[in-house]
């Protein structure tokens, strides 16, 4: 099976956990899906010595399974990782621009503006705040705000395409601070499901485990193919 089948298939059992059951991983989450496909082989070796201590073969068998959809869990979480990653990058390769633009047009508004005092005043209560989010209100409302003094700013050869860029600017930075702020990290869905997935694949591997240290407890070499690798060198 596909690591989406993988998932598919225990997505209902996977998505019902009780968040006070989620554990976050203490491990990098590629490395323990390894270690439960290796404890899966290792499994399948002793399959009849685990079964006859009361393991049953079922639990043995979803182990390639959980990890599987716990892999496909934990590539839906980076794949949102880097899009947000990449948001903020191209965050803040535009947003200087941005903000130049709102600087130019509170400036020709206020050559444009300069005998009408509701107008500048006007102006005064745009510029107030602070902030991307403001920033980005600020161009819609200066667009509006220069469209319906098309006269004035004609007066002082004012280059009226700025109005729409600003308009176009306010939609595309709006769309991209979306996607750069994200959702917090604790409150991902995406992450949520990767923890549960994580945690579902986790018992089938502490319970695996659990039997073969025990019943190969007097060999030590063999009771170490049921530790985890990653846990002894860390």
């Amino acid at each position: 099976m596909s690591t989406t089948q993988n998932y598919e298939a225990l997505k209902q059992t996977i998505e019902a956990m009780e968040e006070k059951q989620v554990l976050t991983p203490d491990m990098p989450v590629d490395v323990f899906n390894q270690e439960a496909e290796d404890l899966y082989q290792v499994a399948l070796v002793d399959k009849e010595q685990l079964m006859a201590r009361g393991l049953s073969e079922e639990t043995i068998e979803l182990l390639p399974q959980a990890a599987g959809a716990c892999r496909y869990a934990e590539a839906e979480w980076n794949k949102e990782r880097n899009e947000k990653q990449e948001a903020e990058r191209e965050w803040k390769e535009k947003s200087p621009d941005a903000y130049e633009l709102r600087s130019d047009l509170i400036h020709e508004l206020e050559f444009a503006f300069v005998e009408n005092s509701d107008l500048l005043s006007a102006v005064d209560r745009i510029k107030d705040g602070n902030g991307h989010a403001d920033m980005i209100q600020d161009l819609v409302d200066l667009s509006v705000l220069g469209k319906e003094q098309t006269e004035l700013l004609q007066q002082t050869n004012f280059d009226a395409t700025l109005l729409d860029q600003a308009e176009t600017t306010a939609d595309e930075m709006s769309e991209l601070l979306a996607r750069a702020n994200g959702t917090k990290d604790e409150n991902n869905k995406a992450k949520v499901l990767r923890d549960k997935a994580y945690t579902y694949l986790k018992g089938i591997v502490d319970e695996v485990r659990r039997y073969g240290k025990f019943i190969f407890r007097k060999d030590d070499e063999h009771a170490a193919k049921y530790a985890s690798a990653y846990g002894r060198t860390h």
